[in-house]
């Protein structure tokens, strides 16, 4: 098993890492998992990325095929035969992008990292994420392959640091989930302020159909027709409760929290709106949760804080790396709202995996990100 990294991550000062274009070109990356949805998110990123080349894109259903027939949105220049995923045809890399469904990136990945330590492996899925053993036995039911520096640089830590300063120099990123980004983000300011009851924690997200994957489920493809909403892992069953707990857990140092956590699937093809509520903690008001937003993330490039009475809409974060957070006060009912938006394939997973491994490879942090959403 790997070793936790929460507490042993790398300093940029101490493992800063000099980019192959000073040794003659950019470096050179293999996506795996390229058909789905969040792969195929990844490897449009990357296509346009300056300092990464793209040359090996792999898959397993749709090995054989050229890129052009199953993503013919993306253009990497030349047009790939999509490669098996094997560990023989992941060589030879300085990154690999695994976008696996849960259960299949520890085997491969622990193999790659073994033939080549300076290999930096990012783990789209949820094998890595979680720090305890129980946690993943208990959501998932299988071996745990271990704990990877977690790819959310914007999450603040109970040391008055954040997890940004951990990623410069790794070498295995888990990158964290879609939902568990949007409900973290709005709440650990909240939480480590002690702003609000960290026991009364309740989430209702919105969420587009590429949220759930491509997995052929009624209840999907129900949402792809469009005219309905259907709650989907109720009952505190989703697999992104336990890493939004653990996230919060690390942000305010203690285990007070609970969550009821409820997604529902809506007809929009990408997209979460993430309605967090909570008691608050005597006396807040509305402008209390907003300086606590602001002292967490008002210097950072990829969060939006919206002012006192303005929300965010899903289409304000469309293709874009970004969170989109607005918050107040219910007074009359004692309670704390924070809406949080986000693009569930960009912010929400690409877009975080690009963003952590530019700092992990001592890039700039921004490089091939946008803030600027898509037209509607």
């Amino acid at each position: 098993m790997h070793s936790s990294v929460y507490t042993s991550g790398m300093t940029s000062a101490s493992h800063a890492v000099a980019s192959p274009a000073s040794t003659g070109g950019p470096f050179r990356a293999a996506v795996v998992g390229a058909s789905g949805y969040a792969g195929g998110e990844t490897l449009r990123l990357l296509s346009a990325h300056p300092g990464i080349e793209v040359t090996t894109v792999a898959a397993h259903s749709s090995a054989g095929q050229r890129l052009s027939e199953v993503a013919p949105h993306i253009d990497l220049g030349h047009d790939p035969i999509l490669a098996e995923t094997t560990t023989e045809t992941l060589r030879g890399h300085d990154i690999v992008v695994l976008a696996l469904p849960h259960g299949q990136s520890g085997r491969i990945a622990a193999e790659l990292r073994a033939e080549d330590p300076d290999l930096l492996v990012l783990d789209l899925g949820a094998d890595h994420r979680l720090e305890r053993e129980q946690d993943w036995s208990d959501y998932y039911g299988s071996e745990h392959s271990g704990t990877w520096t977690y790819g959310m640089p914007e999450l603040p830590l109970a040391d008055g640091t954040t997890q940004r300063e951990l990623l410069p120099g790794a070498r295995e990123i888990a990158v964290p989930g879609c939902n568990a980004t949007a409900v973290t983000l709005a709440l650990a300011p909240l939480v480590r302020a002690e702003l609000i009851d960290p026991a009364t924690l309740g989430s209702v997200l919105q969420v587009g159909y590429s949220g759930a994957g491509r997995a052929a489920k009624q209840h999907l493809m129900l949402a792809e027709g469009a005219g309905t909403a259907a709650p989907y892992a109720v009952g505190g069953s989703h697999r992104h409760i336990p890493e939004i707990l653990q996230n919060l857990r690390r942000a305010a140092g203690h285990e007070d929290s609970r969550l009821t956590f409820t997604p529902v699937l809506v007809p929009m093809s990408r997209g979460i709106l993430a309605v967090s509520t909570a008691r608050v903690s005597g006396e807040v008001a509305t402008a209390d949760l907003l300086r606590a937003l602001h002292a967490d993330y008002g210097q950072e490039h990829f969060v939006t804080l919206l002012e006192e009475g303005a929300f965010p809409a899903t289409g304000q974060t469309a293709g874009a790396n970004t969170i989109r957070i607005g918050a107040f006060v219910d007074e009359r009912s004692g309670q704390a709202t924070v809406i949080s938006a986000l693009d569930n394939l960009v912010k929400g997973t690409a877009g975080a995996a690009v963003q952590s491994l530019n700092l992990a490879l001592g890039l700039d942090e921004r490089m091939g990100l946008s803030r600027t959403a898509l037209a509607p």
